[in-house]
């Protein structure tokens, strides 16, 4: 029979071999905290930061079609929060909706709904957890989702130059996105 110190023991050695298989990968336990992504060129479309949102068009809750130039066109910006109704979305959008939106009035937040499936189950989402005073878009076939390769809770920051000024970011206490957005022109 094992003692608990010979089970520790054990599983530390099963531990420490798994980890030296896994050759070149020991890197992501520290990692630099150094931004990966490769540079994007000024000016070209695309979902990276610094390059031209492409534009799109979605249903919000209650069926207008919302463009994201259209929106652009009589704002300072657009905010899309990709959400997925859980509660730590609940609690993201909860900070959005206190800390972030009252501070910035020129500003279009919009929540991007990309599980619900239809208009009327996303609305049904946006009444019962209180957030009909938020634009929520229904992202249907998760085709925006998709396009700005977002997961739940990814912010995206365009300004009204259409520039991508903040992405993939996933929403923490909302201090970085004050200073993105305090940053707009």
């Amino acid at each position: 029979m094992f003692s608990a110190r010979h089970l520790i023991l054990v599983t530390m050695l099963i531990a420490s071999l798994g980890l030296t298989g896994c050759d070149g990968m020991t890197d992501d336990l520290l990692p630099s905290g150094d931004d990966k992504r490769p540079d994007v060129e000024a000016g070209t479309i695309g979902t990276q930061v610094g390059q031209l949102a492409p534009d799109f068009s979605l249903f919000d809750t209650l069926g207008n079609s919302r463009g994201l130039y259209n929106e652009l066109s009589n704002s300072t910006g657009v905010v899309l929060y990709f959400t997925m109704w859980c509660p730590i979305c609940e609690t993201h959008m909860s900070n959005l909706r206190t800390e972030v939106i009252p501070n910035f009035p020129t500003v279009k937040f919009f929540l991007v709904d990309y599980v619900m499936g239809t208009i009327e189950y996303s609305r049904a989402a946006q009444e019962a957890y209180g957030y009909t005073d938020i634009e929520t878009l229904v992202d249907t076939d998760q085709q925006v989702f998709n396009l700005y390769q977002a997961s739940m809770g990814t912010t995206v920051v365009i300004d009204s130059a259409g520039n991508i000024v903040r992405m993939n970011e996933d929403y923490k206490d909302g201090v970085k996105l004050i200073e993105t957005l305090q940053a707009l022109p």
